[in-house]
């Protein structure tokens, strides 16, 4: 009887959690509504372009662009179908395997007052300063510019971690692609999202912005705060 009066009180009791806690995952749980859960995608296996080794896929060596333009070179037809379905020319390489992005600026669209764009990398007067405000429930793109060189960089993705008051609130991801070296840069728009509405999602919020390609080299790594008022 003991035993089945205890345990009737601690049902009674609910959930110990501390008030910090529960802010938190209200802001997470405001943040996160209206989002869909991103789908996996199955890596399909290609034949002919490496070999398998005990049933792992094993990728070819890596090779430059100058290289494999050269191979052709004989053939000024095919040279010139590459140099125009790489975005480059001849002159523009150096032989270099690993590629290269460089990123030229980061903006911010926004109903509330269209674009905000920073040049890369922030100057270090505006380090710990905000670098755009939204209102709450506003829509919002974060948009870059950037430049592939020396390579082509293969399935570059981000993810961009916001965190309040030390305490992460929300996490996003996505692919960006694939993209050869070219003389004119990419501009690329993330997808859209919303701020989170009420009085607990007001505040200044820390974020990290990183870039990757499918080799795990991280091309970068932004850290950036930004604030989100009240919509008045």
């Amino acid at each position: 009887m003991e035993s089945v009066n205890g345990k009737r009180a601690q049902e009674e009791a609910g959930p110990s959690d501390g008030t910090k806690q529960e802010m938190t995952e209200k802001v997470s749980d405001a943040w996160d509504d209206d989002k869909v859960e991103e789908e996996e995608v199955d890596e399909e296996e290609e034949g002919g372009i490496g070999d398998s080794k005990n049933g792992f896929f094993v990728p070819g060596p890596l090779v430059s662009l100058k290289e494999q333009i050269e191979r052709d070179k004989e053939d000024e037809s095919l040279r010139r179908w590459k140099e125009k379905l790489l975005g480059c020319l001849e002159s523009d390489l150096d032989g270099q395997l690993d590629p290269e992005v460089k990123f030229h600026s980061i903006g911010i669209l926004s109903e509330d007052f269209g674009e905000i764009v920073t040049p890369l990398p922030v100057e270090e007067n505006r380090n710990g300063s905000n670098l755009f405000t939204l209102r709450e429930g506003s829509r919002y793109q974060l948009k870059i510019k950037f430049s592939v060189l020396h390579n082509i960089v293969s399935g570059l993705t981000y993810s961009n971690t916001v965190w309040k008051g030390g305490l992460q609130v929300d996490q996003s991801k996505g692919m960006l692609g694939t993209f050869a070296p070219q003389k004119e840069p990419y501009v690329y728009a993330l997808k859209e999202d919303t701020t989170p509405s009420g009085a607990l999602a007001r505040g200044v919020y820390s974020a990290k912005l990183k870039f990757e390609d499918d080799d795990r080299r991280c091309h970068m790594e932004l850290k950036y705060l930004f604030e989100i008022k009240k919509n008045s």
